[in-house]
């Protein structure tokens, strides 16, 4: 009993802060297309965990691109395991419109400054420092822990977690659930009010190429089969789309639980719920749910021509869709409609929409640790409007939960800073992650 009740020791609040800074340091962008090396970071981490008597596996597909799985073993040989994992890479950093380089892993005035702050080195930092204050107290987990820190979750996926899925499952025997990245952040939607939003679904991937093809001309002739017009009218079209109301069970368990938290009379099984009036009322909170209560499609890159003075014969975009569960085959008809006949539209990259019970064991275990340690939070469920590497692992039959805590100030805007400029995550959020990481891993 007495190590259910220990937390963390000191040396692991001072070790988050200096993984964080250090993994910072190294630059692992991922620019995609295979421009990333992940190896110094995996080294890095694998380093540590080995001197706390953790064995780490280094696997690659493309050399440089590196992974590193680990597993602690439970008191509960009989028990489920758990996935932790979270991804080495980031995403790109102009220095020139940062205020501190965003390499540089700064520690300043109590703020870790530099990409992967929250996205998501933070996280990797918080599970190594954590294991390794239990290797120190002798501690073991009840059940199975899995570690797993991946490349290439900034792009495909294809060196990463989708290479560890296809290529290495037996690494994952016996996992059921994980845990990543993009859950239990505080938000603070009002003064006094603070939530703490686990995610416990993912919308789908359906990243789209489309090609528009026409007469190829001189630019000063009449041109009514110009494949850059019949492109620019579909791409029109799928931007300015309202895509209709699509309710989960997710979404609807997160509108129950703001309603009732806002004191709205309103019930989310209403067969003619109008739910955006519903986010009207529920204010800055609805910024929770507003982009999972739909689909979405949109336009982000397009390709076309060579000169001024010709007309192409082939035009291409790209189009950035996301899907809810169930909600595939809808999509492929309403891309048919709003592409039209002149431009013809393939999946370019597809990943499948995540759901996760909210009324599970695990998600009250989850729910518990926080409010352990904000007693006065608010824990509400929610969808992320993207993805992680938690689609990958689903292929594996793991139910995946975003979780990754951070007690945040109120004047931070921690949706903002993924991906942003001036990444940065305060020295007191990463103690508070530590020690909600601890007691929900050594209780799960």
């Amino acid at each position: 009993m007495a190590e259910e009740v220990r937390g963390p020791d000191t040396t692991a609040l001072d070790e988050v802060v200096t993984f964080t800074s250090e993994l910072i340091r190294i630059d692992t962008t991922n620019r995609g297309g295979g421009d990333c090396r992940e190896r110094p970071a995996a080294e890095y981490v694998a380093e540590r965990l080995a001197a706390a008597g953790i064995e780490p596996t280094l696997l690659e597909r493309t050399p440089g691109r590196t992974n590193v799985v680990a597993r602690i073993p439970g008191t509960d040989r009989s028990a489920e395991a758990l996935l932790v994992h979270g991804h080495l890479d980031v995403v790109p950093a102009d220095p020139a419109e940062w205020t501190t380089h965003p390499f540089s892993g700064e520690i300043r005035d109590g703020v870790v400054w530099g990409r992967g702050a929250v996205d998501m080195k933070n996280m990797d930092a918080m599970v190594l420092a954590v294991v390794r204050s239990w290797a120190r107290q002798g501690i073991r987990p009840r059940r199975d822990i899995v570690l797993a820190y991946t490349a290439d979750e900034e792009a495909s996926a294809e060196d990463g977690s989708g290479f560890l899925a296809d290529r290495h499952a037996e690494l994952f025997e016996g996992c059921t659930e994980g845990i990543s990245e993009s859950g239990a952040f505080s938000f603070h939607p009002q003064p006094g009010t603070t939530l703490y939003p686990i995610a416990a679904g993912e919308r789908g991937t359906a990243w789209l190429k489309l090609t528009a093809h026409g007469r190829a001309g001189h630019g000063s002739k009449v041109n009514t089969a110009n494949a850059v017009t019949r492109l620019a009218d579909a791409v029109a079209r799928i931007g300015s789309h309202t895509w209709p109301v699509r309710l989960t069970a997710t979404v609807r368990a997160a509108l129950a639980e703001l309603a009732a938290l806002y004191a709205i009379d309103i019930d989310t099984h209403a067969p003619h719920l109008d739910v955006d009036v519903l986010l009207d009322k529920l204010g800055p909170a609805a910024a929770l749910v507003a982009p999972t209560v739909r689909n979405s499609s949109n336009p982000t890159i397009l390709d076309a021509g060579y000169k001024v003075n010709v007309v192409p014969g082939q035009a291409v975009a790209y189009i950035d869709g996301r899907t809810l569960p169930g909600t595939e085959e809808e999509f492929a008809a309403t891309m048919d409609e709003l592409t039209g006949p002149h431009v013809e539209w393939e999946i370019h990259h597809r990943e499948v929409a995540l759901e996760a019970p909210v009324d599970s064991p695990t998600f009250a275990k989850l729910r518990a640790a926080v409010e352990r340690f904000d007693p006065d939070g608010h824990v509400v469920p929610f969808t992320m409007s993207g993805g992680t590497d938690a689609k990958q692992f689903s292929r594996l039959g793991i139910t995946g939960y975003g979780f990754s805590p951070l007690r945040l100030p109120p004047d931070l805007d921690y949706g903002a800073l993924f991906h942003g400029v001036d990444e940065r995550v305060p020295v007191d959020a990463l103690h508070f992650g530590v020690r909600v990481l601890d007691h929900y891993l050594k209780s799960a």
